[in-house]
């Protein structure tokens, strides 16, 4: 039996760089996620479609490697990159969506996330796998953000 794992994650933060500039990172998959850390591969399946392999994490004995693919649309216009889960692919089910909009200073950033990630563990062990794989999550995305606030010149204070 599988433990499933809810992520639900948000942040908004303004950072330093134009608009065009953040939006061409951001809508660029391969660009964007050479920033975020721990990603053992990413694989382009065509169509807007990524597949992401991240490194093993654990012990020799116990180790999860999250698996999954996303389909991404971006819009300039909207000013939006959308991913959405793509079924029957890897461990887990992401999508999420960045909102890019023009600033007093630089560019507003608001950055959502949400997924299932299935780790095959025992149910018994539950109480420790959810904190840890939610936790793993949400610092990967959090130095993802460190990463992309560094490559735009930093924060707007």
């Amino acid at each position: 039996m599988a433990v499933s794992v809810e992520i639900d994650l948000g942040y908004e933060f303004t950072v330093k760089a134009a608009f065009d500039e953040v939006f061409d990172v951001l809508s660029d998959v391969p660009t964007s996620v050479s920033h975020f850390p721990k990603v053992d591969q990413l694989v382009d399946q065509g169509g807007g479609v990524y597949r992401w392999e991240m490194e093993k994490v654990g012990t020799a004995q116990v180790n999860i490697q999250t698996v999954y693919a996303s389909k991404y649309v971006s819009d300039r216009k909207k000013g939006s990159v959308i991913w959405t889960p793509v079924k029957g692919v890897g461990n887990a089910l992401v999508g999420g969506s960045w909102k890019i909009s023009k600033a007093k200073k630089g560019t507003a950033l608001e950055l959502k996330i949400a997924g299932t990630v299935d780790t095959p563990l025992p149910g018994l062990m539950k109480m420790v796998v959810v904190p840890v794989v939610k936790n793993e999550f949400e610092g990967l995305v959090e130095k993802y953000i460190d990463n992309l606030i560094k490559r735009f010149g930093g924060e707007v204070e």
